[in-house]
Parts: structure tokens; C-alpha cells; sequence
């Protein structure tokens, strides 16, 4: 029996179509087919043309008539908008964030949910130095998103969690593409976010972690938009760029 006879399916088969093209498995300018994708994970064809639905609409497959469906790429300027919009939320959240630790470490009661939270992110910055040590930096975008995403838990706002977790794939899209130059750099900026939280110095927590945005764009830029290129040029990362990171 196929593994897609459950109501599970669909969002399984999404979650790993999603994941290997963010980690460049499946390179931008692939051409993808129900086909080959339902015999590489195991399904029918029916969860996977759920999953390409899908992918098109959050911008990770484009569709063509009579052409068929391709990993897309993001194109640079459309790298620079999630970048600046990606700052000023997060550096939101960081503040907002380090108010209410200031809030909890000084309150009476402890708040368990909070606290919960916060020991989750502990073990996700140790996971993540670990596999720096290791040199696993392929575990680095999944532990990214999930450290950002609990910044966001952590700061209590329900509406900026959301937006941020509207945008994580593509946050960790990004994040992927640049992790073999970047990624033991960005880690460690982690740190320093979270110890100005763990103050509860809210303009400091905001600035590094507008700081920790900025840096990771410009290191995208410098490594993907080349030299000369117009502000504005359209341009994105083919699938030779994405072979060259493999």
C-alpha cells in the first residue's frame, strides 16, 4: 500500500518537496513532474500535484501550459524586499521580546509557557554550535528558522509571529543558499541577540538583531548579485549556482 493513504499525506509530501528545494536538492530551473516526484517519495501522484499547488503559491515552483512545473528562483531584487521587510519585523520581535523577559525575570510568578520557550531556544543555540563544530552546516537552516520563529514566540505578539512564519521558507531559502560562507558568522550573531534579550535591553536587542539581518543580506548580495549589477536589474540563482554550492 502507498504511503499516501492517510489524510496526512499531502502536507508530508509538501514539507519535503519545500525542504529539498531549500536545501538544493531539487536546484532552481529543475523541471519537476508528478511523475518522478511520486516515485522519489513514495506517493501517488494526488498529494504531490496538492504539493506543486501549493509550492507555486508561496513561490517555490513556477507553472507553466504545456510546459510543465520548475523550481524557481528568487530573483535578487525580490531577495533585497524580504530582506528589508524581514528587518523591520524582526527587530520588532527582538524588542518586544526583551521587554518581557525584562517583565518575567522580575516577576513574582513564573510564567511557564515563557520559560518553556526560552529552554527550547537554549537547545536549539546548542544544537546549532554543535553542528558548527562539526561542520554540519547543512542542519544550520532548519535550526535558523526554528531559533527566529522562537524569538518570536518569545516576544508574545501573535501577529508578528505569524508574518514572520508566512515568510520562513523563504527566510530559509535564503539562509541555505549562503550557509557553506556565512553560516558559522550568522550562527554565533545568535548569541548575542538572545544575551541582549535575556537583559531585556530593548533598543540593544533591536539593533543587533537588525545588525544580524543586514549582515546576512549583504552577504547574499555581495555573493549572488555580482559586480556592476544595476540596482533594480532583474536577476535570481540559477541552477548552476545552486550546483557550485553543492
Amino acid at each position: 500500500m502507498r504511503s499516501d493513504q492517510d489524510a496526512g499525506a499531502p502536507q508530508r509530501v509538501l514539507d519535503a518537496v519545500r525542504h529539498d528545494i531549500i536545501l538544493g536538492v531539487l536546484a532552481p530551473g529543475t523541471r519537476v513532474t508528478e511523475a518522478a516526484l511520486a516515485a522519489k517519495y513514495g506517493v501517488s501522484r494526488v498529494p504531490v500535484r496538492e504539493a506543486l499547488r501549493s509550492l507555486e503559491a508561496e513561490g517555490f515552483v513556477e507553472s507553466r501550459p504545456y510546459a510543465g512545473s520548475t523550481v524557481a528562483a528568487i530573483p535578487l531584487d525580490d531577495a533585497e524586499d524580504l530582506f528589508a521587510v524581514r528587518g523591520v519585523i524582526e527587530a520588532t520581535i527582538a524588542r518586544r521580546a526583551a521587554r518581557r523577559a525584562s517583565a518575567q525575570f522580575g516577576a513574582d510568578a513564573p510564567d511557564t509557557a515563557w520559560w518553556t520557550a526560552r529552554r527550547a531556544l537554549t537547545d536549539i543555540l546548542d544544537d546549532g554550535d554543535r553542528a558548527v563544530a562539526a561542520d554540519a552546516l547543512a542542519e544550520l537552516p532548519e535550526l535558523n528558522i526554528r531559533f527566529h520563529l522562537g524569538v518570536a514566540e518569545l516576544s508574545g505578539s501573535a501577529s508578528l509571529a505569524a508574518l514572520l512564519r508566512q515568510i520562513s521558507g523563504k527566510i530559509e531559502w535564503l539562509y541555505a543558499a549562503d550557509v557553506d560562507r556565512r553560516g558559522r558568522q550568522s550562527w554565533g550573531e545568535h548569541r548575542l541577540v538572545m544575551a541582549a534579550i535575556d537583559a531585556g535591553n530593548d533598543a540593544e536587542a533591536g539593533r543587533l538583531m537588525a545588525g544580524h539581518v543586514g549582515s546576512s543580506q549583504r552577504g547574499y548580495m555581495e555573493r549572488f548579485a555580482g559586480p556592476g549589477r544595476a540596482p533594480g536589474a532583474p536577476s535570481g540563482v540559477t541552477g548552476t549556482d545552486a550546483a557550485e554550492r553543492g
